[in-house]
């Protein structure tokens, strides 16, 4: 799916000229002519990067901008600015309101493409590196109870299993090490076998016991005397 870009602009000759340049390189831009009318848009449909120019009537660039950053859900947004002001101290007073590129008027069009590009990029992969780091924390958390269930398993009563399982002999290995509380990592050199296939093994077990976490899966071995 294309990004989506903000662009802020007060001129429309340039604004209009700008949006057709983008577009035709593979973005959906959506165009406002002052800030006020961008902060209405940011409210309903969140973009991907901003470009905003700095001198504008009303509230200029650096005051919007400001906005954003005063508000959670746009601290980390992409912002370029586009401004005809490019002396030194603008474009330091620009970086220290938050900024994250500054372009002086006139500029190449390919130098901005090439900018947002980058920047896209760059928040995708400090999104994926956030989402990892999260999945990593809750498999810990995962294990974590699932050691806490191992060292007090005189105290879980097992009854028979409400439907029939039927585990293969790989399946009952991953499944006994998932109970030893080890990592997908782990099971796959234990068992001389990749990770993609412990991740299968995994997901097995998830849908043959009717579960949907590793603590969920141990919890039910457990419970129903599938695992030592």
């Amino acid at each position: 799916m294309a990004a989506q870009l903000l662009l802020v602009d007060d001129e429309p000759g340039l604004r209009e000229a700008v949006q057709a340049y983008l577009e035709d390189s593979g973005f959906n831009v959506q165009v406002a002519s002052n800030a006020r009318e961008a902060w209405d848009f940011l409210q309903k449909n969140p973009p991907d990067l901003v470009i905003s120019d700095v001198m504008m009537p009303q509230v200029n660039g650096y005051q919007f901008l400001q906005e954003l950053r005063e508000d959670a859900r746009f601290k980390a947004l992409p912002v370029v600015f586009l401004t005809a002001r490019g002396m030194k101290s603008d474009r330091i007073q620009g970086y220290q309101a938050g900024c994250d590129a500054y372009l002086p008027k006139p500029f190449d069009p390919d130098e901005l493409v090439a900018i947002v590009e980058n920047l896209l990029e760059r928040r995708a992969a400090t999104t994926q590196a956030a989402g990892t780091t999260t999945d990593l924390e809750d498999i810990a958390r995962q294990i974590a109870e699932i050691r806490g269930m191992l060292q007090h398993g005189s105290g879980i009563t097992q009854t028979p299993s409400p439907i029939r399982i039927d585990l293969t002999p790989r399946e009952q290995s991953v499944l006994d090490l998932v109970a030893q509380g080890l990592m997908n990592k782990e099971i796959a050199r234990r068992l001389e076998t990749s990770v993609r296939n412990v991740e299968k093994y995994v997901s097995r077990l998830f849908s043959k016991t009717g579960t949907n976490s590793r603590t969920e899966l141990v919890r039910y071995a457990l419970e129903h005397g599938l695992t030592k």
